[in-house]
């Protein structure tokens, strides 16, 4: 079993080198994460101060914004200029009737790794996709508190970001394992059985595989509880989602695959259970907004009183779990045997499933050829082939370089096995 950043207590300890008001570094701040723990930020002045940030470039406008509401000393952005970004501050500064500002500015794909490095107390991680390891390593080597939403940095480093964490240095933001974690809080490590990680079921809950057949890029948006980006929202439709979550629990808490399980929460109140040896379990309830996570993340072990409102309990509410159907979605049991298997296994089913995607979203292949595309590439990893060239399959060798060689393999062998198929009919008026 890979060593946990929790070390032998399922109880993350607080590690912020500051107790009471913290400085804080947002990677990844126009998405979805991002704009959530502004917001927590913006309330909680007293709390928290943003001394550094960063962006894609997609959206270089709400970047300016963000940068002249928070004034952090250091803004970075991965694609774009330098001038364009500082003509962007200066522009919102005018519209927003701010004083001059001009912080520090990097551009480049390395500038989210400076903007981890940069010594706040907590680091959030909020990019999307593996690209956020190298962020995520910057942020440990420093120091800092990593409150972790890019479940991909931790699933496809694996042993390499659990070797660099030391002990607390990691606290989760996915709502699923903030809620284990506080969970945990409930018992010692030697009472735990198991965790027991719920799933919406996305938009096709109860559909047969045979169902999904004719399942539309529009329809797998459509999710029914959460409001995320394309890439999170696809892969809880397909269940991708739910599968590198069992992984990162796995990381996280040391705890066993086998001792893991995935069941079906339509509603998204409870995020996750704990089930203990004495037969009690506990659970960890809260409306579906991953504002409670952030804020959680941000200033753990503390609360921040009112991150979300919460539920009016004098209001009839019920609770209801099914089991997973894992013949419709087939991408829970393979990230079980993908996690099992460890290495550079985790990686190429991320990288495999990101060009699936994408590929999904351009319509040149079906909602069921993500995961079936996906499996195939999983299957010839390493099957045969020179073994010197795999390097890195193992937890005992695995390093950043094995980790992106198996990416570079499985999205250009994805995009291999996606080439054969015909394109699909265009996007519907």
């Amino acid at each position: 079993m890979s060593q946990s950043p929790y070390a032998d207590s399922p109880l993350p300890p607080a590690h912020t080198p500051r107790a009471g008001h913290r400085t804080v570094a947002l990677l990844g701040s126009t998405g979805s994460i991002g704009t959530q723990a502004v917001d927590v930020v913006l309330r909680n002045p007293d709390r928290f101060t943003v001394t550094a940030l960063s962006a894609g470039g997609g959206r270089l406008d709400q970047l300016a914004e963000q940068a002249v509401l928070l004034r952090p000393e250091l803004v970075g952005v991965a694609t774009g200029s330098a001038e364009a970004l500082q003509r962007a501050i200066r522009v919102a500064s005018e519209r927003l009737g701010a004083a001059a500002y001009e912080p520090r500015v990097v551009v480049g794909e390395r500038a989210s790794e400076e903007v981890a490095a940069h010594g706040a107390d907590v680091v959030l991680n909020g990019i999307t996709g593996s690209i956020g390891l190298r962020p995520t390593l910057a942020a440990l080597e420093a120091g800092s508190t990593l409150a972790l939403a890019n479940k991909e940095s931790l699933i496809v480093g694996g042993p390499i970001v659990t070797r660099a964490a030391r002990p607390g240095q990691i606290v989760p933001v996915d709502s699923e394992h903030s809620a284990v974690a506080q969970c945990l809080r409930g018992g010692r490590s030697e009472e735990v059985r198991r965790l027991v990680i719920t799933a919406s079921g996305g938009p096709f809950r109860g559909r047969s595989r045979a169902e999904l057949t004719d399942v539309t890029p529009e329809q797998a948006l459509a999710h029914p509880t959460w409001d995320m980006g394309r890439v999170v929202t696809t892969n809880s439709a397909t269940l991708v989602n739910k599968g590198l979550e069992v992984i990162e629990a796995h990381l996280l808490f040391g705890i066993g695959f086998d001792r893991i399980e995935v069941v079906v929460h339509p509603t998204s109140d409870v995020h996750s259970m704990v089930e203990f040896t004495d037969g009690s379990t506990l659970l960890q309830a809260s409306p579906p907004t991953m504002l409670i996570p952030i804020a959680l993340g941000l200033a753990w072990p503390d609360r921040v009183p009112d991150a979300a409102p919460a539920y009016d309990w004098s209001r009839p509410r019920t609770f209801e779990f099914w089991p997973l159907d894992r013949k419709a979605f087939r991408a829970v049991p393979l990230a079980y045997r993908v996690g099992e298997a460890g290495g550079t296994y985790p990686a190429v089913y991320n990288a495999a499933n990101e060009e699936c995607v994408e590929a999904f979203h351009e319509r040149r292949i079906g909602f069921l050829d993500i995961v079936d595309t996906v499996e195939r590439v999983v299957d010839e990893h390493h099957a045969g082939g020179d073994r010197a060239a795999n390097a890195g399959n193992t937890p005992g060798d695995l390093d950043v370089a094995a980790v992106l060689r198996a990416e570079s393999w499985a999205r250009a062998r994805a995009r291999e096995v996606l080439g054969l198929r015909p394109a699909l009919t265009e996007e519907p008026a």
